[in-house]
């Protein structure tokens, strides 16, 4: 079992920076890929980036490729995503994933557990 919950979010002006943070509970959050999705009103969940359990990999989608950047520390059962140039269409609540899963995974219905979120808007 793996508890999630993240922070960081809030409202920034378009061009700005905000870093979210993910803290997982649970020993075994160094086996888990971990993954950054988000939600908009009356949108599907979509997937923003991944990360291996090592650190060594890391994929992101192509809207915010260049601009986001998802990093973790297993010392601290933490991931991140840091977010710059954000833009108003960057608005939604963020969710971080763990997956069990050796292969990462870039849709949601390949990871097992789920934070409860948190809001960003972005203000044009």
């Amino acid at each position: 079992q793996v508890q999630l919950v993240e922070s960081g979010g809030g409202l920034v002006q378009a061009g700005g920076s905000l870093r979210l943070s993910c803290a997982a509970s649970g020993r075994t959050f160094s086996s888990y890929t971990m993954g950054w999705f988000r939600q908009g009103p009356g949108k599907e969940r979509e997937f923003v980036a991944a990360i291996s359990w090592s650190g060594g990999s890391t994929y992101y989608a192509d809207s915010v490729k260049g601009r986001f950047t998802i990093s973790r520390d297993n010392a601290k059962n933490t991931v991140y995503l840091q977010m710059n140039s954000l833009k108003p269409e960057d608005t939604a609540v963020y969710y971080c994933g763990a997956s069990p899963a050796i292969v990462v995974a870039t849709t949601p219905w390949g990871y097992k557990y789920w934070g409860q979120g948190t809001q960003v808007t972005v203000s044009s």
